[in-house]
């Protein structure tokens, strides 16, 4: 999964989306609606803010769907030394850091964003990564 997605720059910026990774928290939207706008196509529109604004709000995207690819700009993210695996609630599993995912059938993912968000629900159509699915079915845990 590493390095694959559509980018957008801005000539300071360059924002990596994989779609497969978003969890729809709606959060990029939310906290800066000109520059992603699910509505528009393309959605992401890099040249309506300033790459200040930019950064911070994709530092602030809990599955890593969004990321940096400016290696600059991807400093202001933390990036712990070992992964994290943190609970949200009634939703997924976040693990903060790079780690190699191990799937059933032998094969192995790795995930080297700042953040990953895996199924927790068993509803999602990405397993083993959530799509958001656990709003849908109402999951609780």
């Amino acid at each position: 999964m590493s390095g694959q997605g559509k980018r957008y720059s801005n000539g300071d910026v360059t924002i990596l989306w994989q779609p497969e990774k978003c969890i729809h928290s709606k959060r990029c939207f939310h906290g800066l609606p000109a520059v992603f706008d699910p509505a528009s196509r393309p959605w992401i529109r890099i040249t309506e803010a300033v790459s200040a604004e930019i950064v911070r709000q994709v530092n602030e995207c809990p599955s890593g769907a969004l990321s940096l690819v400016n290696e600059r700009h991807s400093a202001g993210a933390p990036k712990p030394d070992i992964p994290c695996i943190e609970l949200q609630p009634e939703g997924p599993l976040l693990v903060h850091g790079p780690v190699t995912l191990r799937l059933a059938n032998g094969d192995e993912q790795t995930c080297d964003g700042p953040r990953t968000a895996l199924c927790r629900c068993g509803a999602s159509a990405n397993k083993p990564f959530c799509d958001g699915s656990h709003r849908r079915v109402g999951f609780k845990g």
